[in-house]
């Protein structure tokens, strides 16, 4: 099992570096290209502000630190060991990402739901020991990830003619229950619901100009709803 364990840290850390090279590649991607739909949208109610995305460098170098760690000081221990395999997963669905997003928005987004589907199963995985470096990054993901599907898929939606405001109520409504329901059910990994914040407030400055008052109310009861269920947790 040593070996088995040393194994996957090891392609732990190397998915975490093909998926930040990748991201370093691909670096000038903008999100999906408008043109690419059926009807041209530039302003999706649904999209955060630019600078809510910053927190993919926060990420990748979180990853890559927390793998490290891993193979050079956790390599052989169980506690590290079951989340290893969907981590690696993981990433490597990430590390594709990028290079898809850029030709099809339909796979782009399917690749982000089978991410956070992943993400998940590593989150639930995660062991007690070294939360930082173990639990840390992995829920920081998790919890973009969450968001980020959610805004694909209205992205998607929206520039197949669906009409803009429900389409965004609707997939926040998805990412708030999803959030809720991960944060109540696991009890751990504040970080998880305060990237969901992050995201949400990047919608809610999306909004401003000019205001959609719809989508901004339910971006503060979704933030008010991951808060109290935080409030619950005694761990």
């Amino acid at each position: 099992m040593t070996i088995k364990n040393r194994l996957w840290a090891l392609a732990s850390l190397l998915s975490a570096v093909l998926f930040m090279v990748s991201a370093a590649w691909f670096r000038d991607f903008q999100g999906f290209d408008p043109a690419r739909f059926p009807v041209e949208v530039r302003d999706h109610p649904i999209q955060p502000a630019g600078y809510t995305f910053s927190i993919w460098g926060l990420i990748l170098i979180w990853l890559v630190l927390g793998a490290g760690f891993g193979l050079l000081r956790r390599s052989g221990d169980g506690d590290w060991a079951e989340m290893r395999p969907w981590m690696t997963a993981t990433l490597i669905l990430g590390a594709m990402w990028l290079p898809v997003a850029s030709l099809s928005p339909l796979l782009a987004t399917t690749l982000l739901w089978l991410m956070l589907v992943a993400s998940l199963r590593t989150l639930f995985r995660t062991g007690d020991t070294d939360r930082w470096l173990q639990q840390g990054p992995v829920a920081i993901l998790a919890g973009w990830l969450t968001a980020a599907a959610c805004v694909a898929t209205g992205v998607v939606l929206g520039g197949y003619g669906l009409p803009l405001t429900p389409v965004a109520l609707l997939m926040l409504c998805v990412a708030v229950g999803i959030a809720v329901t991960v944060q109540y059910r696991l009890h751990r990994a504040p970080e998880y619901g305060v990237t969901l914040i992050w995201a949400l407030t990047g919608i809610i400055v999306g909004n401003t100009a000019p205001v959609n008052a719809a989508v901004t109310l339910l971006c503060i009861g979704g933030i008010i709803a991951i808060m109290s269920v935080r409030a619950t947790d005694t761990e």
